[in-house]
């Protein structure tokens, strides 16, 4: 998130949408300047599909809080609670031989990672991926040990998915509300 800057931010789940203005000041520090509950008609239709047949309310509702607070939003965050999500867990390591843990020894990781997942779940899209553990010599480290020197280093990922055709949607959803999402 961009500090001291108005941050758009859409939690899209089952029941509403709600879509929230926020000024960030520091990394723990913001305060919601705009705040937009949507309730949603109770259907069996999936949540993307509603929100694809209502973007013209939601365009109108971006509109709103951009002419309330004299700004224009280029990207939007998203808070996804859906149903159709998946949660993967993949741990990947990196022989080291005595040698120093480098950014390309973990990009190596993540690539094989996303690589394997991408394979096992071809019509799932990655959408988020949160680091787990990072263990250097079977000891587990609170950060990254880039420039440590080991033996064998494991990192384990949390990998949360959603369906492509979903994530294609709400991309599509957002261009014509013309947004990026960021996350």
């Amino acid at each position: 998130m961009k500090i001291n800057s108005t941050n758009l931010l859409i939690q899209i789940n089952e029941t509403n949408h709600i879509l929230a203005a926020v000024d960030y000041k520091d990394n723990n520090n913001f305060k919601v300047v705009y705040l937009d509950v949507n309730l949603q008609e109770n259907s069996n239709e999936r949540t993307i599909v509603k929100l694809n047949e209502n973007y013209q309310s939601l365009k109108k509702n971006i509109y709103a809080i951009e002419k309330k607070l004299k700004t224009t939003f280029n990207e939007v965050s998203l808070i996804l609670n859906i149903k159709n999500c998946k949660i993967l867990n993949f741990s990947g390591f990196k022989k080291l031989n005595s040698s120093q843990l480098t950014k390309e020894n973990v990009i190596y990781i993540l690539n094989s990672l996303k690589s394997k997942v991408n394979e096992i779940e071809e019509n799932k899209t990655i959408i988020q991926i949160f680091n787990s553990n990072y263990l250097l010599d079977n000891k587990k480290t609170a950060n990254l040990p880039i420039g440590l020197f080991g033996n064998l280093y494991s990192q384990e990922l949390s990998f949360l998915l959603m369906d492509k055709n979903d994530h294609k949607n709400l991309e599509n959803i957002f261009d014509k509300c013309n947004l990026r999402i960021r996350k």
